[in-house]
């Protein structure tokens, strides 16, 4: 199920309509991390002075070149790490839109979703956003200790926050909140595991700035398939 849940999201991701997405999702990140680097030169700009006299050196007036090139540094490292979480954050403004393609191609005889509301949606991704980047900034803390397992880790650990996220979000357009928590306890294991399959990714440059589609389309896949298989087993013999 899992599988072909990857599968079928992976054969879709030339869909314009994932596409526009992805571009929306990556043009909102990168204006953003602009706006963060931006605000930041500037109040370096306006707490550094001009020239500042030091011992021994006299009049300095490098220092706020030293600095600016340093923030270059420094954002570049944000990037690296707030790239993925943010892009997640933005993609889950637009999760109805990559649902509604997958349904519209895969699973045409379904009734139109309730979908969520756009403060909704907005609220779960800050608060899916704030929690994918502090839960690793903790695991970074633990990564010392397990040495050689660290990428399993950090794979189990964004696995498990991947997974449950992007099912909850996707289910929630047909089930409601408590229908989708529900659902997701019930799901579990498999939640996991696929959530494991769209972490590697997580760890190849380029590569990861596409998870969050791949997730939102191959969970809206797992879904649908969990769902039937729950109606099936419920039907009396």
């Amino acid at each position: 199920m899992i599988l072909t849940s990857f599968a079928a999201a992976l054969g879709q991701m030339t869909d314009r309509r994932f596409l526009r997405v992805l571009l929306l999702g990556l043009g909102l990140t990168l204006a953003l991390l602009c706006g963060l680097y931006a605000g930041f030169v500037l109040l370096i700009g306006w707490l550094t002075p001009d020239s500042l006299t030091l011992p021994l050196l006299g009049e300095v007036r490098w220092i706020d070149d030293l600095l600016s090139w340093g923030s270059v540094l420094l954002m570049i490292g944000l990037s690296v790490f707030l790239m993925v979480p943010v892009a997640s954050a933005f993609t889950g403004l637009f999760l109805d839109d990559v649902a509604e393609a997958v349904e519209a191609r895969h699973y045409p005889a379904l009734p139109p979703a309730a979908g969520t509301g756009f403060l909704d949606g907005l609220i779960d991704a800050v608060n899916f956003f704030g929690v994918l980047v502090a839960v690793n900034l903790l695991a970074l803390l633990a990564y010392g200790f397990v040495g050689p397992l660290a990428p399993v880790l950090f794979w189990a650990v964004n696995g498990y926050l991947l997974g449950r996220e992007y099912f909850t979000l996707v289910a929630m357009r047909r089930l409601g909140r408590q229908g989708a928590a529900a659902m997701r306890r019930r799901q579990a294991g498999r939640i996991w595991l696929a959530g494991v399959l769209m972490a590697v990714p997580l760890s190849i440059p380029v590569v990861n700035l596409f998870v969050p589609l791949l997730g939102a389309a191959t969970f809206t896949h797992l879904f649908h398939k969990a769902r039937a298989a729950e109606a099936r087993a419920s039907r009396p013999p």
